[in-house]
């Protein structure tokens, strides 16, 4: 069985120049303990050490990903040629090893009609399969009219667009996510859950913003079995029966725009759940690599595990993926 993870991550060095380089505070600054943390190596290599990583986990190919925030959090000058030189670099690596890597742009969002032609450049010219991208930029949300000519340019192409987390805003976090400590609030305003209800956030605003009506071309993808929405179906259905947002129901919208990883949560509970709400079609795979460790074969003993038939294996495992983006091949 072929397994194709998708939320596979990188950093350049010049990029994390870029970032450490930012002013301390700035709500899209990247995790500050790059540079001496214990993801760098991982992150960084892009040659023998990742692929016996995988090995190790029993993945087949990763789908590469700039890492968290990309260059969202850059001025635009800086950010366009930053996203196209990680870009280049990502092609390259696929084309130097096509059997084990395909890539997802990072795409330079400050600039939202330059974000458009670096999305295209990418697919059309260099051959990657969709982008990456962390929700909102700065203070404007990701169905605010900034991000329009990206979700056009998505539409068009087909592309995939994996909607990836990143910290709330300093003000949010300051509300909800402090009065732990340094590390226990960045903890409690990231992984622990800061992460989820931002980017669920950001792909409720998506549908009830109108950004899949004006596209209907566009499809996302989220992990984390789905960064919480999935988990209130009932009541976002309730309440839209009751009058408040009237229209297609947003079930509707996560079943025919939206497709779901576990981000290297080897829950067979999760994926249950996301198999009966969307169907198993609308799942694909993740490891989170470097950040979840799914080694010693565990990112495929779960799947050949989970409670599927062997033809749902090999849907969630690399025919639902390929599906996808067959058409930019």
């Amino acid at each position: 069985m072929k397994i194709i993870a998708l939320e596979e991550h990188l950093v350049t060095p010049a990029l994390a120049d870029a970032w450490h380089a930012q002013p301390s505070g700035d709500d899209g600054q990247a995790e500050a303990e790059f540079g001496s943390g214990p993801f760098d190596a991982q992150l960084l290599d892009l040659g023998p050490a990742r692929l016996d990583a995988m090995d190790h986990q029993g993945v087949d190919k990763q789908v590469l990903s700039v890492t968290q925030p990309g260059v969202q959090s850059l001025a635009p000058g800086l950010a366009v040629p930053m996203a196209r030189a990680a870009n280049d670099l990502i092609a390259a690596t696929v084309a130097a090893c096509p059997s084990r890597f395909e890539g997802f742009a990072t795409l330079p969002t400050p600039d939202p009609e330059a974000s458009a032609r670096e999305l295209h450049r990418a697919v059309e010219e260099l051959g990657l399969k969709g982008a990456m991208v962390f929700g909102r930029t700065g203070d404007k949300n990701a169905d605010h009219p900034h991000h329009e000519p990206l979700w056009a340019a998505a539409s068009v192409l087909r592309a995939p667009i994996y909607l990836h987390p990143q910290r709330p805003q300093a003000a949010v976090r300051d509300a909800y996510y402090s009065g732990f400590g340094t590390q226990g609030d960045a903890m409690l305003s990231s992984g622990l859950i800061g992460w989820h209800y931002e980017t669920g956030m950001q792909l409720l605003r998506m549908i009830l913003g109108g950004v899949f009506d004006r596209n209907p071309g566009l499809q996302v993808i989220v992990g984390h079995w789905g960064e919480l929405v999935l988990y209130w179906e009932s009541r976002f259905t309730m309440m839209q029966k009751r009058g408040h947002f009237p229209g297609k129901l947003i079930i509707e919208y996560l079943r025919e725009h939206v497709s779901f990883t576990g981000s290297g949560d080897t829950s067979d509970r999760c994926l249950a759940w996301t198999k009966e709400l969307v169907g198993v079609d609308r799942i694909l795979y993740a490891t989170d690599y470097p950040f979840i460790d799914t080694g010693g074969g565990l990112a495929r003993s779960f799947l050949l595990s989970a409670n599927l038939t062997a033809q749902e294996k090999h849907a969630v495992a690399h025919a639902n993926w390929e599906r996808l983006t067959a058409h930019l091949r």
